[in-house]
């Protein structure tokens, strides 16, 4: 059994960006290796029906993710999850990833793309309901509760940009947020505000969620009276934030203030040879579609920086 192993790319991440990247790199004949501390697929196995992949009428995740996975590992790309990264080195022409088996990998390049996830609420029920009622993504999830009446979590920009995304299909939507006030733009809050469609429950939270096979209400409770109203819904859209997959990459790559990868139009990093893509990067819109093109563009990026490296080596 081998200790250490040699790679041109190491992928971080088995997302839709880390198995675009993989298909890519394998397919230009680069020895190329995705390790992923969570599932092949990420976020998009959680997605029942993903009806807006160009090309594809309706998929489930899972499924979009097996395909993925399949043809990456067709042109020879090796995956291995559900493993724990112990240390990463990416300063130098030489890369290191070591798992907690003690097993070393090196490699000429590497592409960072660990991915991230929304913020929960960490109440009961939520884990249950995730993909069953409870969604993080209006673009995703919004046509599946066309005629329905649901339920927005969150006072920022993006809950009440969402909520009246979502009115273009749902008959009603109540917006639930913790504080009297809305941390959000002016014209977004009034947009909100004069939707006929929207109505609010301020100084409040979702303490539960209950259902059988799916979500059918949520547990509302204001935090002014204390009083806990059982509220019947739908589906309940969460945004409360999102947090990338990046705290095992502090201090050792450039990232803004909420830990997210910085990068350039090519998805370079600040260190040579290190690139990134999808959710863990600084990005507005966090689709399955972005993150295939983040995943691209990176490949793509790699592989010249290889290709470079090698001119250089036989001069």
């Amino acid at each position: 059994m081998e200790d250490k192993i040699h790679y041109d790319t190491i992928v971080i991440g088995a997302g839709p960006a880390g198995l675009t990247a993989g298909i890519y790199l394998s397919r230009a004949r680069l020895k190329t290796l995705i390790i992923s501390e969570g599932v092949v697929g990420g976020q998009m196995v959680l997605t029942h029906e993903i009806a807006n992949y160009p090309g594809v009428e309706s998929i489930s995740g899972y499924q979009l993710a097996n395909i993925m996975k399949k043809q990456a590992k067709s042109f020879g790309c090796e995956i291995k999850s559900n493993i724990k990264i112990d240390r990463i080195e990416l300063e130098g022409d030489i890369k290191r990833v070591t798992l907690s088996d003690g097993k070393e990998y090196t490699s000429d390049s590497i592409i960072l793309t660990s991915g991230g996830r929304s913020r929960t609420l960490g109440v009961p029920g939520e884990e249950k309901f995730k993909g069953r009622g409870i969604s993080y993504c209006a673009t995703c999830d919004g046509d599946f509760f066309t005629g329905k009446e649901i339920v927005v979590v969150g006072g920022g920009n993006s809950a009440l940009e969402e909520a009246v995304s979502l009115t273009k299909y749902a008959t009603k939507v109540t917006i639930v947020h913790q504080f009297d006030n809305f941390q959000a733009f002016e014209h977004a809050v009034q947009e909100a505000k004069s939707n006929p469609k929207i109505q609010f429950k301020m100084e409040s939270t979702v303490t539960a969620f209950y259902g059988e096979e799916k979500l059918e209400s949520v547990d509302i409770k204001n935090l002014k009276t204390g009083e806990t109203e059982n509220f019947k819904t739908d589906g309940t859209f969460i945004f409360i934030g999102y947090v990338p997959n990046t705290e095992f990459l502090k201090g050792k790559v450039e990232m803004n203030q909420w830990g997210e990868i910085i990068t350039g139009s090519d998805m370079s990093t600040n260190l040579p040879g290190v690139y990134a893509g999808g959710d863990s990067v600084t990005k507005r819109y966090r689709q399955v579609t972005t993150a295939v093109g983040d995943g691209t563009i990176a490949a793509l990026a790699a592989s010249n920086y290889l290709h470079n490296k090698r001119i250089a080596t036989l001069k």
